[in-house]
């Protein structure tokens, strides 16, 4: 039985590449570890809380002794780390917490790692790897054409994706330094079940069930890739198993949409299945973030040719079962929407 130590997994692409592992796994054991700041909720998990192949251990990655006390008493295989802080408008009014979380605990978790897994000069046991999960935007901002590719230099614009792109350096070094095993993940947005609604699109599904207007960013038209969450957990899952050893996987979802386009494709759903009067006049144009970075594209091409990963699912179905999931769980969106949620908001748009 393998062991995956599991970092954030209560936050929202954690949470749901622990569903899809214990789904379609029975030979696995998953030792989630989160802090449970805001955006982490065990309400996520409550579905696999009982599984005898899953435990959760609350602790911050920072924490030498707390993450050293699990590999103490667990034979680790597989790190998956996707504990991050990782809102850009955060990122912005206080930079210092994403550095610490992002890179020193990133670090510890490398070091602790290495220190559990080396055997000899530069060799460690066999089956064992580190996967850093991180993010496209690290490359910095596209111009109407072209894509990412893994071999794009990194080119950031904000403190959050500055503190991804030093994580990821830093595991880099694990590995071209000690011969860490170890694979970096890049992907393009995520949307689906479980997502905190600072993020876009439980952000408008929230804001029209509750007639509240939709802040938009400058003129609406920046571009991002959006990736099915489950499509991305398919693709961790198969970086895992066979992804070489050192190597960067870009994972994208050929699905360039508009902020603005998602929106409307958002209100206009609501509108026609919920509420007539969900409408275009929620939206609200605000003054643009700062660095706000203009497109974003992925090529997947290197993970397709060498796994065999596709994205599954379109953009038009994927979207259609988001919003029905939230519909679906109107006291889950409650539950989390507290009084720190609503005070970040008012701070961040209604200005």
């Amino acid at each position: 039985m393998k062991t995956y130590l599991v970092t954030g997994g209560a936050g929202f692409i954690g949470s749901n590449f622990v569903h899809y592992m214990l789904n379609k796994y029975s030979d696995i054991k998953i030792i989630n570890v989160d802090l449970l700041t805001y955006a982490g909720n065990l309400e996520n998990l409550k579905e696999v809380e009982n599984n005898p192949n899953y435990r959760f251990v609350n602790a911050d990655i920072t924490n030498k002794d707390a993450i050293e006390r699990i590999f103490a008493e667990e034979e680790i295989d597989f790190v998956v780390n996707f504990a991050a802080e990782s809102h850009v408008d955060r990122s912005i009014s206080d930079p210092e917490i994403f550095v610490k979380t992002n890179v020193i605990g990133t670090t510890n978790l490398l070091n602790i790692a290495k220190h559990n897994w080396l055997i000899g000069d530069d060799e460690f046991k066999e089956g064992k790897k580190f996967l850093h999960v991180s993010t496209d935007e690290v490359y910095g901002s596209l111009g109407e054409t072209g894509f990412f590719t893994e071999d794009t230099p990194l080119d950031p614009h904000s403190p959050y994706s500055a503190s991804k792109a030093s994580s990821d350096l830093m595991a880099k070094a694990y590995h071209d330094t000690y011969k860490m095993p170890i694979n970096i993940t890049r992907c393009s947005n995520n949307y689906g079940p479980y997502q905190f609604p600072e993020k876009l699109i439980p952000l408008v599904i929230n804001n029209c069930l509750n007639n509240t207007d939709i802040p938009v960013y400058g003129d609406g038209l920046n571009i991002r890739d959006w990736l099915y969450v489950e499509d991305h957990c398919k693709a961790i899952d198969m970086v895992i198993n066979n992804g070489r050893l050192g190597e960067v996987y870009n994972i994208g979802g050929h699905n360039e949409r508009t902020n603005i386009q998602i929106i409307k494709t958002i209100i206009n759903y609501l509108n026609e299945k919920v509420n007539g009067n969900i409408t275009e006049d929620l939206i609200k144009y605000v003054k643009d973030r700062k660095g706000h970075d203009r497109r974003y594209g992925i090529d997947p091409t290197k993970i397709t040719n060498e796994l065999g990963w596709e994205p599954e699912t379109k953009f038009e179905d994927g979207i259609i079962k988001t919003i029905e999931w939230y519909l679906s769980n109107k006291e889950w969106m409650e539950n989390i929407t507290n009084e720190t949620y609503q005070e970040y908001y008012n701070k961040t748009y209604n200005k």
